[in-house]
């Protein structure tokens, strides 16, 4: 088995990103809180307004700094075991913290206004606040952690129920088309059983995450399947890039996509038509176009093969708001945008 095969996919422990504007911004308000609560502590004889400028400088230092240094060793501290982060983040909170404090103190003292402590007094002082501020965010992780272990078993169940109702309406159409084939080409039956064998087995597979590639080779088989019992009434028309991005996707996101192309595009077609497949890859995104013929289905009982809504639903339970899928009407053809983010849970982006 080889290195990559061992490799653990996901953090150990999933930790909380505090790399982002938004989480920063968390960090600063709570360390405002606390700037807040020491400034007005009674038994002060200093003006609690001049003290809370000065306590609201050394605790946004000590927060940025500490962050920026967590931002920094995240990636290391993933793969530890929860004790082994918790002791990490202390020593580093206690670190940054002793040299603040350090330099604090030698500029108070030179100004005047802290003449009555001593060196050793003030750190370990505030070393004492530290630490019961760091248990308080240790705790606080280990509840966010808690929160998105639950939410990611509850989007898992989500997902598969989803994913369980999804089922290939080509199944009796391919089995035709394999037992004709069986007196034309008897390589090919055999090759459109085993595509409809992997269709099958990935639909089998609810609520399982694939790559883009595999997602894609899918898609081709389902579209060989169609491509032999449509003939010339059905045209591919692919364009990929070279290299395909290394991304994760729910099984069987474009498949679905392609089975309406074909059932409400090509068959609704008097003389069938082509299905346009174009992936634009950017540096925040992957973007895939599938266009089709546009025909207004004159029987309304005709349901799609997989509504677009829960396909939708399945994206947003995996990459939450990140991810997008929207149709249209352009130069007179059905088209589908799928927008899949690089950055995704558990960073397979």
């Amino acid at each position: 088995m080889t290195k990559a095969a061992n490799a653990t996919p996901y953090p150990v422990f999933p930790l909380p990103d505090l790399c982002h504007g938004r989480m920063v911004l968390r960090v600063l308000v709570l360390a405002q809180a606390v700037a807040i609560l020491l400034a007005f502590a009674p038994g002060t004889l200093e003006s609690p307004w001049q003290r809370l400028g000065l306590i609201s400088l050394f605790v946004h230092w000590i927060a940025l700094v500490s962050g920026y240094g967590y931002c920094k060793l995240r990636p290391l501290l993933a793969r530890q075991r929860p004790l082994t982060i918790a002791a990490c983040c202390l020593l580093l909170l206690f670190f940054i913290t002793a040299l603040v404090s350090g330099l604090a103190w030698l500029w108070l003292h030179d100004v005047g206004l802290l003449l009555s402590q001593s060196f050793l007094h003030f750190i370990l002082a505030n070393l004492m606040i530290a630490l019961v501020v760091g248990l308080m965010a240790i705790q606080l992780g280990l509840m966010h952690a808690e929160r998105n272990q639950q939410l990611a078993a509850q989007s898992r169940a989500e997902l598969g129920a989803l994913q369980a109702r999804i089922q290939p309406h080509f199944l009796f159409n391919s089995l035709n088309t394999a037992a004709e084939l069986t007196h034309q080409d008897s390589q090919a039956a055999e090759q459109a059983l085993l595509n409809l064998a992997d269709l099958f087995r990935a639909a089998m597979h609810a609520g399982e995450q694939i790559s883009l590639t595999e997602e894609l080779t899918l898609a081709r088989q389902y579209l060989s399947l169609e491509q032999w019992r449509l003939g010339d009434r059905m045209k591919q028309n692919w364009q990929l890039p070279v290299s395909l991005p290394k991304l994760q996707v729910p099984a069987l996101t474009i498949q679905p996509l392609l089975e309406n192309a074909v059932r409400h595009g090509i068959e609704s077609c008097q003389y069938g038509g082509s299905i346009d497949i174009e992936m634009i890859n950017s540096s925040q995104s992957v973007t895939i176009l599938i266009s089709n013929p546009f025909a207004p289905a004159l029987d309304k009982s005709r349901s799609n093969g997989v509504a677009l809504k829960n396909i939708r639903q399945r994206l947003q339970l995996y990459f939450g708001d990140s991810a997008s899928l929207n149709r249209s009407i352009v130069d007179g053809k059905f088209r589908v945008k799928l927008v899949l983010p690089k950055n995704q849970p558990g960073g397979n982006g």
